[in-house]
């Protein structure tokens, strides 16, 4: 157990990777914690201060410096701005599990966490909830009940509120084959996973990326026993979870050979890419975390690689604007930026816009808009007015938490613009179907707040 002078033995932050910070700051503009809260304490150089100080025996591991520990969103992107190489992911990867294991969090705080942590990585689970939840929307609850809710909990307001809009259909079971196989020639054989959220809540991602893939010549696997990727859980320090469902997945795919693992959520993606490091210290799936995290890829990092192989089709009978996303996971977890937009410049008549700040977290950060929801509301609100106010017709998102952000904070402004993950749009294009829910932004939403 922690004491009052520091971390326990279990792999706490590595010194080693303290020292390497120089305390230069430049990773302060990066960091949206510190943008919207503006104190040192709650920026990457702050926490460093703080897990130093800790590891030190100057401070203890208690509230005062959880709550800072706590306002990390884990973007990233001060990985990526850092000119000494510092890897701030593992250092606030290893201080999360330290202060699940050793912090006792209050009551409301544990129920949260318990339900998050209980539910949403069990897409079985979800399943059994979700009629209740398009009961709640259809009874108009969500008009009056996050409000209600928030008053007592921040966090559970913010569950409440976040929930998109649900269609009863999508709610009823819907198994997959095993084996799905490619339209034509067998170029590749993949595996895909659903992953837990979207596969009830957008199910709309994963049917057009098994079509994308198919048309282009993959034979699709997909395992019916696959479960949670374990990003949630590992992302929040709570280790024991993540390695059960690392192994879980591990298992799901063990017996097929594939050329590829596809993934289509950014954030699964990252955390898919590092089971070598989650199981590195069991020694019976080490080298097959390894092995297996060797073969992931992210759908459109597998697809900007190859040939496509078929024609693609205007979307719109007038060329159409689309502003993608940058995800953090995908950009500074595993720095894909380039392949989503090569492959959007693919499909006729698409005009591709940047934002400003086109790096800055959405504030969906995996569950940290219903942990923290005052700074993901901040965030959101300034991710969709520089969204909106490229003009773009359509808006590409590339993971489904931030997708679910965006659109809770579009519907806030009452704006009509569509979110499609990238892929969804190559199928539409690949399919010759015109995208049918598209309008030019109305001037209101050029406006900046």
């Amino acid at each position: 157990m922690a004491t009052a002078s520091g971390f326990d033995s279990q792999h706490p932050p590595s010194q080693a990777v303290i020292d390497t910070c120089v305390h230069c700051g430049f990773c302060l503009t990066t960091c949206p914690s510190y943008r919207v809260l503006g104190t040192e304490m709650d920026s990457p150089r702050g926490r460093i201060y703080q897990m130093n100080a800790i590891n030190q025996g100057e401070i203890g591991l208690g509230m005062a410096t959880v709550s800072h520990f706590d306002s990390c969103l884990g973007c990233l992107a001060c990985v990526t701005a850092c000119p000494s190489g510092v890897r701030y992911d593992e250092l606030i990867g290893a201080t999360r599990a330290q202060i699940q294991r050793n912090v006792s969090r209050s009551g409301w705080e544990m129920l949260v966490r318990g339900v998050i942590f209980q539910l949403f990585p069990y897409p079985e689970r979800l399943r059994w909830v979700a009629p209740f939840l398009w009961l709640y929307q259809k009874m108009g609850w969500q008009r009056w009940l996050p409000g209600l809710l928030g008053r007592i909990s921040p966090p559970l307001g913010a569950m409440a509120g976040a929930l998109p809009p649900l269609k009863f259909s999508q709610l009823l079971p819907q198994p997959w084959p095993e084996v799905l196989p490619a339209q034509g020639t067998r170029r590749y054989r993949v595996g895909v996973i659903l992953g837990c959220v979207q596969r009830l809540f957008n199910p709309q991602v994963n049917e057009a990326t098994v079509r994308v893939l198919r048309a282009v010549g993959c034979e699709v696997v997909i395992p019916p026993q696959q479960g949670c990727c374990a990003a949630l859980p590992q992302h929040q320090g709570e280790t024991a979870q993540a390695q059960t469902l690392a192994r879980w997945m591990i298992d799901s795919f063990r017996h097929y050979q594939l050329d590829a693992i596809l993934i289509n959520a950014s954030g699964c993606g990252h955390t898919l890419k590092e089971y070598g490091h989650i199981l590195a210290d069991d020694p019976e799936y080490r080298e097959r975390a390894q092995a297996f995290s060797r073969q992931v890829k992210d759908v459109q990092e597998f697809l900007a690689q190859i040939d496509l192989g078929v024609p693609l089709y205007p979307l719109a009978d007038k060329p159409l604007s689309v502003v993608y996303q940058d995800a953090c996971h995908m950009i500074h977890g595993q720095k894909i930026s380039l392949q989503p937009r090569q492959l959007l410049r693919q499909i006729p008549g698409v005009e591709l816009r940047e934002p400003w700040d086109a790096a800055l977290c959405c504030g969906s950060a995996g569950v940290y808009s219903f942990l923290q929801p005052e700074t993901a509301q901040d965030l959101g609100r300034q991710k969709v007015m520089n969204l909106l106010n490229t003009g773009a017709q359509v808006i590409a998102s590339a993971n489904i938490g931030c997708t679910v952000q965006i659109q809770q904070y579009l519907r806030e402004r009452t704006a009509r613009v569509p979110v499609y993950h990238p892929v969804q749009l190559l199928d539409q294009a690949m399919r010759r179907l015109p995208l049918q829910n598209v309008r030019h932004p109305r001037q209101a939403d050029l406006v900046r707040a």
